[in-house]
């Protein structure tokens, strides 16, 4: 037997209806990963439906504003969260939005890459 499991590079503007998509063909939210790059973040969220998985990428530049998922995965709000919090993304519409108060931390968003 054959599985599927691919990665999808997007842009933020394809990001949206592409979730939606996921959802209307019964695909499960499984993972949000965030990950410093320079200028911005790169955000890859997976799906399984089975045995397939499926991760959609992009860039989530400095500033840029990325739509939360919630209101389609509920899910997903401790994770968009984090990587708000502890990344800097700027993910908007968060439900529940824990306004950078998930974690006890010293610093704002210590996994960003910071300008020297």
């Amino acid at each position: 037997m054959e599985y599927e499991n691919d990665i999808r590079t997007i842009t933020n503007t394809q990001f949206f209806p592409a979730i939606v998509k996921m959802k209307t063909e019964k695909w499960r939210l499984v993972q949000i990963c965030a990950t410093s790059v320079e200028g911005g973040c790169e955000m890859s969220y997976s799906f399984c439906q089975g045995y397939d998985m499926r991760t959609y990428r992009f860039i989530a530049w400095e500033g840029e504003e990325v739509a939360s998922i919630t209101q389609i995965f509920p899910c997903a709000f401790l994770q968009e969260n984090e990587a708000k919090e502890l990344f800097g993304v700027n993910i908007t519409h968060i439900k529940p939005d824990y306004r950078d108060k998930l974690y006890r931390i010293d610093e704002e968003a210590p996994f960003k890459i910071k300008e020297e």
